[in-house]
């Protein structure tokens, strides 16, 4: 059981101010202080410090607070192993959208028939929620196509997917367009911010010192689908993993878009926090999902 301190800890992290942090625990600031203080007479060094008015990590809390969310995390699966009275394997993770949508199918039928008894529950969300599911521990790894810090989580490939340019096929002029500032001109179709693959256009347009708001018009939708249905109507254009429309392409309802300065290809990961004492567990899983 994490100490009580740690649990000041980890709220002054989430917060970065000592006044919410008691709030949220309901007990006086300088209680928040006292425990603070306490840790860093504990582990004999300073765990944040004020940059201007804004409270910051130190080097140190950082490595404690990674180890913190580990231990907490680690702590609910074990709770939650304690308490279960059945003998089928439970199975609680998470996956990106664009893998819940068009990969976790077939990975799960194959494992559903290998392991019939299993009890598996998927929840499904863009990368930055999955992070804080995992850090919280309501799930115990997940499946990302997005960012992650790999100094906080250990990590697996599963593969590398190609990330291309596509329109509707009643937009033909758009097959004919030669380099991303081509389609500046055109409706962008995007994902939430905090999707993996948003954050993958965005970091990739950064390195060519453009943005997504170099396009004219911008449409922002929480569904893979919904962008998929927009784009073959021909309401805007959109950047989307090839395995997530391969169906559409092969039909014709939907054209890559083939440009010269615009070759991209991204990792899903399989994640679960960086020191867990059921690493080895999850790699198990892991080696499952690819048989």
């Amino acid at each position: 059981m994490l100490d009580f301190r740690m649990e000041t800890f980890l709220t002054v992290c989430q917060f970065m101010n000592f006044t919410r942090a008691s709030e949220k625990l309901n007990i006086t600031q300088p209680a928040v202080s006292q425990h603070i203080r306490f840790l860093e007479k504990h582990y004999n060094t300073k765990l944040f410090r004020y940059e201007g008015k804004k409270l910051k990590l130190t080097g140190a809390g950082e490595i404690l607070r990674n180890a913190s969310l580990t231990m907490m995390h680690d702590e609910l699966s074990m709770q939650s192993e304690m308490q279960k009275t059945e003998e089928a394997e439970e199975i609680c993770f998470g996956a990106t959208r664009t893998v819940g949508d068009v990969l976790m199918g077939k990975i799960l039928g194959k494992y559903v028939g290998r392991y019939p008894d299993a009890r598996i529950r998927m929840i499904v969300g863009n990368t930055q929620e999955l992070l804080r599911n995992l850090d919280e521990g309501r799930i115990d790894f997940a499946l990302v196509e997005g960012f992650f810090q790999k100094s906080e989580y250990d990590h697996q490939k599963y593969s590398d997917e190609e990330y291309i340019a596509v329109c509707g096929s009643c937009a033909p002029a758009l097959e004919n367009s030669r380099y991303l500032e081509d389609l500046f001109r055109e409706r962008l179709l995007l994902r939430e911010s905090g999707s993996g693959t948003r954050e993958v256009l965005e970091r990739c347009l950064d390195a060519q010192n453009l943005s997504i708001h170099d396009f004219d018009r911008i449409m922002e939708v929480g569904s893979l689908q919904t962008i998929k249905e927009l784009t073959k109507a021909g309401c805007g254009i959109t950047f989307l993993y090839e395995t997530a429309v391969r169906e559409e392409l092969r039909e014709g309802t939907l054209k890559k878009i083939p440009l010269k300065d615009f070759h991209l290809s991204h990792e899903f990961n399989f994640i679960w926090r960086k020191g867990s004492i059921y690493a080895d567990r999850y790699r198990e899983i892991f080696r499952r999902f690819l048989a």
